[in-house]
C-alpha cells in the first residue's frame, strides 16, 4: 500500500520540507533506506546518515535543522516527536495490513456465542458456549476460546492462543500466539499418605483494556476469585503469572519473569528480565526490578529501584558489586601480609 508525504504529514500533524507528493511503500532503518521507503531520525546519534540515506521520506523532529546538505531525493516531515510519530505511524500501517473481517471455514462456534460487528474469525477457532464477543474483534486460525470467555471490543488474539473458560479480556488487548490464559494454578495439598492432592482452582482471569500479553506467556485463574491484569499492562514473553496475582496499571515486564501466588504488584512498574518474585508480597508503585534479581519480600517503599538475588537497593548494590569484584585482589593481599608475618616470626 502506497502513501505520500501529504497524507502522512496530515495523519501525524507534521510539516513537510520537500515534495508532498513524495510516495513510500515501506518502512526502513534510517541506514539502509532505499528508494521507496520511509525512515525517521529521534537518536541524535544516528544524524550522520539522515545525509546519505536513500530513503523518500524522513521523520524528524522539528527541533532538527541539518549541519550538511540533504539527499535532493529526501522529503522531510517534521514532528514534535519523531519516534512517537513512527509509533503512531507503524500502529496504523499494522492495522491497515492487517484489515480482517468474517468468519472462515471450518470453524466451530456455539449457538449461544454472541458476536459482535466486523469481527473476523480465522479458520479451525473454537468458540464455546455462552462466550461473547465485541465488535472489531480478531481471532485468528487455530484459537480456542473456552465457555463462558467475554472479549472486549478491537482486541486481536492471534494464532494458537488458548482461553479457559469463564475468563474475561478487556477492550484493545493483544493476545500473542502461544498465550494460555486460564490455566490451573498450581495448587496442591500434601497428604498424610505423601502425596498431593489437587486443590480445585475455581476463580478465573481477568485482562482490562489496553493488555498486551507476548507469546507463549502463561496466566493461572485463581483458585477462588481473579487473577487480575490491569489496564495498560503489557507482558513480554515466556512469563509466568500464577494464581490470584495482581498486575497494577501500565506495569511493564520483560521475558522468562515469573510470579508465585497471590503476589500483589504496583502499578507503573518497570521489571527487567528473568526476575523472580515469590509469592503472598506485595510490591509498592513505580519500582523498578533489574534483571536476573529474586524478589523474596515485599518493598513497600514507592518509586524502589532493586537488583540483586535477593534484591536490594540498586546504589547498595553496585557498591557491593564493586567490593565482591575487589575479592581476588585482596585475597592475594592477606595472604602476602600472612606469608610476610610468618617470615618475621
Amino acid at each position: 500500500m502506497e502513501f505520500t508525504a501529504e497524507q502522512i504529514a496530515g495523519l501525524l500533524g507534521g510539516e513537510i520540507e520537500g515534495d508532498r507528493n513524495a510516495i513510500v511503500n515501506d518502512m526502513a532503518k534510517i541506514e539502509k533506506g532505499a528508494e521507496g521507503t520511509i525512515t525517521f531520525l529521534a537518536n541524535p546519534k544516528y544524524e550522520e546518515f539522515i545525509y546519505t540515506t536513500k530513503s523518500t521520506i524522513a521523520l524528524v523532529n522539528k527541533t532538527f535543522y541539518p549541519a550538511h546538505t540533504l539527499p535532493s531525493t529526501l522529503t522531510l516531515i517534521k514532528v514534535e516527536d519523531a519516534y512517537e510519530s513512527l509509533t503512531t505511524l507503524l500502529g496504523y500501517y499494522d492495522e491497515v495490513n492487517q484489515q480482517k473481517s468474517g468468519i472462515e471455514q471450518p470453524s466451530c462456534i456455539s449457538d449461544s456465542a454472541v458476536l459482535g460487528d466486523d469481527c473476523y474469525v480465522g479458520a479451525f477457532v473454537y468458540v464455546g458456549k455462552n462466550v461473547k464477543i465485541g465488535s472489531k474483534v480478531k481471532i485468528f486460525p487455530h484459537v480456542y476460546i473456552g465457555d463462558g470467555v467475554t472479549i472486549g471490543d478491537n482486541t486481536t488474539i492471534y494464532s494458537g492462543a488458548k482461553v479457559y473458560h469463564n475468563c474475561t479480556i478487556g477492550k484493545s488487548c493483544t493476545i500473542h500466539s502461544g498465550v494460555v490464559l486460564g490455566s490451573d494454578g498450581f495448587g496442591f495439598a500434601p497428604s498424610s499418605a505423601n502425596n498431593y492432592k489437587k486443590v480445585p482452582q475455581i476463580g478465573n482471569v481477568l485482562l482490562e483494556d489496553f493488555v498486551e500479553i507476548g507469546s507463549n506467556s502463561t496466566v493461572d485463574r485463581a483458585t477462588i476469585g481473579s487473577t487480575i491484569i490491569k489496564k495498560g499492562v503489557k507482558l513480554d514473553n515466556l512469563i509466568q503469572v500464577a494464581h490470584n496475582v495482581e498486575i497494577g496499571e501500565n506495569t511493564v515486564i520483560a521475558a522468562q519473569t515469573g510470579i508465585a501466588g497471590s503476589t500483589k504488584l504496583g502499578k507503573n512498574m518497570m521489571i527487567g528480565g528473568q526476575v523472580g518474585i515469590v509469592g503472598h508480597i506485595e510490591l509498592a508503585d513505580e519500582v523498578k526490578i533489574a534483571a536476573q534479581s529474586g524478589i523474596g519480600q515485599s518493598i513497600v517503599r514507592k518509586g524502589e529501584i532493586v537488583q540483586g538475588s535477593p534484591a536490594f537497593s540498586i546504589g547498595d548494590y553496585k557498591r557491593s558489586y564493586v567490593l565482591f569484584r575487589g575479592l581476588p585482589k585482596l585475597r592475594a593481599q592477606v595472604i602476602k601480609l600472612e606469608t610476610k608475618l610468618k617470615d618475621e616470626e
